[in-house]
C-alpha cells in the first residue's frame, strides 16, 4: 500500500489495526491510510467474538475495494501474527510486514535472536489447529545506546512478504505504523461518552469520532497549509483538534440552548 499513484494522487500507506474500547471492552478494527503525510481512517468494523482475524482483514479490504487502490504494502500489528493470516495474505499476494510474537525459551521464534548483526532467513510457523506456513523473516539488531537508561542489543523480527525495502530500513519503516495509535488517542478525545450497551450505537459514536478527526485533517491541510519548495508546510498548531471540538460544542449550545438552572416542581 505504498507509493502507488491512483487517480493522480499518491497513496502512501495502509494499516489494519484492532483495538479495544477500554470502557466496555468493545473491539474495533480499522484501516488507516497515510497520503502525503496526511493520515485518515478509511474504514471501521466492530469485532465480534466469533470473527476470525482473516474475516476481519477480508471485510476491511472489501470496504476499501471500491476506491480502486492497489495495495503495495500492508502493515499489521502483532495480534495478526498467526498461521491463517500469513497464509491468507500470501494467497492474496498482498505485500505485508508485521512484528513477530517472540515465544519459547530457546526454541520457537526466540531462536531467531542470535549474533550481533541483522540478517534475513525463513521461518515455519506451526499451529496444531491450522497447520503450518513458511515465510521470510527479517531480524533487525539495534543498540539501545542509553535510550530510557538502557544499554545493550535489542532485536526486532518481522515477517516480510514482497516488501521492496532494505533490511536496515524495515524497522524505521514499520514504526510509521504507530501513527495509528495516535489516531485512537485522538478518537478518545472526540468519542461520545456513554453507558449504553447497544453495540450498534457505540460503533456509531466511534465512527463519528473518526469522521470528526478526518474532517479536521481536511480543514488543516486545505486551509492552514502552504507550499514550501517541493513540500507542504502545515500549521496544525493554529487550529488544533481540541479547538475544533470547542467550536462544535459552541455551535451545539447556540442552536439547541444550554440549561443554566434547575427548578423544583411546584407544589
Amino acid at each position: 500500500m505504498l507509493y502507488n499513484t491512483v487517480f493522480g494522487k499518491s497513496v502512501d500507506e495502509y494499516y489494519i489495526n484492532k483495538t479495544n474500547d477500554l470502557d466496555s471492552f468493545y473491539a474495533y478494527a480499522t484501516v488507516y491510510v497515510i497520503k502525503k503525510n496526511k493520515r485518515v481512517t478509511l474504514a471501521i468494523k466492530a469485532v465480534q467474538q466469533q470473527n476470525t482475524l482473516v474475516a476481519i482483514i477480508t471485510y476491511l479490504l472489501a470496504l476499501i475495494e471500491p476506491l480502486n487502490l492497489q495495495i503495495e504494502r500492508l502493515y499489521l500489528d502483532r495480534e495478526f501474527f498467526c498461521v491463517p493470516v500469513i497464509r491468507w495474505l500470501q494467497a492474496l499476494d498482498i505485500p505485508f510486514e508485521m512484528p513477530v510474537i517472540i515465544r519459547g525459551k530457546q526454541g520457537g521464534t526466540r531462536k531467531l535472536i542470535r549474533g550481533r548483526r541483522s540478517y534475513k532467513t525463513t521461518y515455519t510457523l506451526n499451529s496444531d489447529k491450522y497447520g503450518s506456513v513458511t515465510f521470510h523473516v527479517w531480524i533487525v539488531c539495534t543498540y539501545k545506546n542509553g535510550k530510557r537508561r538502557a544499554h545493550g542489543r535489542e532485536f526486532f523480527i518481522y515477517p516480510v512478504y514482497k516488501v521492496k525495502l532494505s533490511l536496515h530500513s524495515i524497522h524505521d519503516d514499520y514504526r510509521l505504523r504507530f501513527g495509528i495509535e495516535s489516531s485512537y488517542r485522538m478518537k478518545n478525545q472526540c468519542r461520545i461518552k456513554t453507558t449504553i450497551k447497544n453495540p450498534i450505537i457505540r460503533l456509531l459514536f466511534v465512527a463519528l469520532a473518526f469522521l470528526i478527526i478526518n474532517i479536521w485533517i481536511y480543514l488543516v491541510w486545505h486551509y492552514l497549509s502552504r507550499l514550501k519548495r517541493s513540500s507542504k508546510q502545515v500549521f496544525s498548531y493554529l487550529f488544533t483538534l481540541k479547538q475544533m471540538l470547542e467550536f462544535l460544542r459552541q455551535t451545539v449550545d447556540r442552536n439547541y440552548g444550554v440549561a443554566c438552572e434547575v427548578c423544583l416542581p411546584s407544589g
